[in-house]
C-alpha cells in the first residue's frame, strides 16, 4: 500500500470513528474518553484526539463533570441549516406545482451554496421538454436567473467573497463584475431576474426571491423553458405569476403581512 493510500485510509477511519462517537453520544447522552477508547479498542490518547477535534468544531462539548462529553451546539447549527432548507421545500412545493401547471414550464427552487446555486426542488410543467432532474446539482450564479436573485441578497461588500471567476458559457454570459453589479441593482429594484441564453443557448429563465420572516433572500423560485417559447411576450405574462408565487411562499415562511 502506498503512503498516500495508507494516509487516505487512516483519514476515512478517523471520519468513521468520529461519526460513531456522535452516534454513541446521541444514545448515551454523556461519555468519557475511557469509554470512547474502549468502544474502538484504541489508546486513550487516540480517543482524546478524536474528541478534541469534534470539540474544536463545536460538535461535542465538555459537561460540568470534567472528562465527560456530550453533543455540542454546533450540531444544532448544522441541523438548523438543513431544517431551513426542508421548510422552504415543504412550503414552496404546492405553490411551485401550481405555477408549473399555470405556465406549463419547469419550476425550480434554489438556494445559495458557497459560490453556486443549489437546486432543492424541480417541478416540470405540461409543456416542459426537459427531463433532466437538476435537484441536488449546482449551477453558476452569474449566468442564471436563480443565481442573480440569490446574489441580489448578498451585501455588495461581500460579493467578492461569493463570486470568484465569471466564465462565459455563451456569448451572452455576463463576465464583467461591473456589469453584473448593475444587473443585481436592477434585480433588487424590480424584484426579479431574467436570463436569456446566458447559461445555455436556447434557454430562458425568470426568477424571483423567496424571503424569510426577516426579509432576507433565502431562496429563489424560477420558471425556465426554451427561449422560442419563453419569448419576450410570454416572459411578461409569467413575471407577475412568478412574483405572486414567490411572495406567497415568503408569506408562508413568515415574511410580511397579508
Amino acid at each position: 500500500m502506498s503512503n498516500a493510500t495508507a494516509s487516505n485510509g487512516g483519514g476515512v477511519q478517523s471520519v468513521d470513528r468520529a461519526i460513531t462517537i456522535l452516534e454513541v453520544l446521541a444514545r448515551r447522552g454523556e461519555v468519557g474518553v475511557t469509554e470512547v477508547a474502549a468502544e474502538f479498542g484504541v489508546h486513550k490518547s487516540t480517543a482524546f484526539r478524536l474528541i478534541s477535534t469534534l470539540e474544536t468544531h463545536g460538535l461535542v462539548e465538555q459537561t460540568a463533570d470534567r472528562g465527560k462529553y456530550r453533543l455540542g451546539i454546533g450540531l444544532l447549527r448544522l441541523a438548523g441549516a438543513t431544517t431551513a432548507r426542508l421548510d422552504v421545500v415543504q412550503e414552496a412545493r404546492p405553490i411551485a406545482k401550481g405555477l408549473a401547471a399555470d405556465t406549463g414550464e419547469t419550476v425550480n427552487i434554489a438556494v445559495l451554496s458557497e459560490s453556486s446555486a443549489l437546486y432543492l426542488d424541480q417541478i416540470a410543467g405540461s409543456s416542459a421538454i426537459q427531463t433532466h432532474n437538476w435537484v441536488g446539482q449546482h449551477i453558476p450564479l452569474h449566468a442564471t436567473s436563480n443565481g442573480k436573485v440569490l446574489l441580489s441578497g448578498v451585501p455588495d461588500d461581500q460579493l467578492d467573497e461569493v463570486l470568484h471567476d465569471l466564465p462565459a458559457f455563451t456569448k451572452l454570459t455576463v463576465t464583467k463584475r461591473s456589469e453584473l453589479r448593475r444587473e443585481l441593482e436592477n434585480v433588487r429594484e424590480q424584484g426579479y431576474a431574467v436570463a436569456v441564453d446566458e447559461l445555455e443557448e436556447g434557454l430562458t429563465a425568470i426568477a424571483a426571491p423567496i424571503r424569510n420572516a426577516h426579509g432576507d433572500v433565502i431562496a429563489s423560485l424560477s420558471v425556465s423553458g426554451p427561449t422560442f417559447r419563453l419569448d419576450e411576450a410570454k416572459t411578461e405574462e409569467v413575471i407577475p405569476r412568478l412574483e405572486d408565487a414567490a411572495t406567497e411562499i415568503s408569506h408562508r415562511l413568515g415574511w410580511g403581512h397579508r
